[in-house]
């Protein structure tokens, strides 16, 4: 059992019957009322955000989850086919499971896929991914003194803001919880 008080962003817990996980949460005391825990929680399925206002101390279920290592493959149409590292079995799962996580996986990519009673729900890339720069506009004499940024296009479609000496065709190493650029690795 998972109390309020254990509450932090990316937990998943199971409410009313069904999978979530907290996006957001604030512990709230009112005066002469019972403490509350505002929260906003992703359903795990259908990618729904509701705001719930829990008790402080009410308990709630982990859900059976498993998490299986996938290789992404290719797409097809509105799907994206990847293959179990173990048994070999190929899974094509809709692009409106996938939601953002597609735009950190590449071709042959191995990826988390968290599945719910058999289902699978949602894809975690790593934590870091290295993507190459597709378009972005080139660096002009002087824009360097204000230490500003220019958006990038990187090759899965993801943009991103990065310093102006990147260049098209740099690769670079983006963190995918915040969807920022890190660094530029040295190839």
């Amino acid at each position: 059992m998972i109390s309020t008080s254990e509450f932090k962003k990316g937990l998943k817990i199971e409410y009313k019957g069904e999978p979530y996980e907290i996006i957001d949460f604030q512990h709230v005391k009112m005066q002469q009322r019972a403490p509350i825990v505002r929260t906003k929680i992703k359903h795990l399925k259908t990618g729904r955000v509701l705001e719930e206002n829990f008790p402080a101390g009410e308990k709630f279920e982990k859900p059976e989850l498993e998490e299986k290592q996938m290789q992404y493959l290719y797409s097809q149409g509105d799907s994206y086919v990847f293959m179990d590292m173990e048994s070999y079995e190929q899974i094509s799962i809709p692009k409106e499971r996938i939601g953002d996580a597609i735009y950190y996986i590449k071709d042959e990519m191995i990826v988390d896929v968290i599945y719910y009673k058999g289902e699978p729900l949602v894809i975690e890339p790593p934590m870091f991914v290295e993507l190459r720069v597709a378009e972005t506009e080139p660096a002009f004499k002087g824009d360097t003194a204000s230490g500003g940024t220019k958006p990038a296009k990187l090759e899965t479609g993801l943009t991103v803001k990065v310093p102006f000496h990147i260049q098209t065709g740099d690769l670079l190493k983006i963190d995918t919880r915040t969807g920022e650029y890190i660094e530029k690795v040295k190839e």
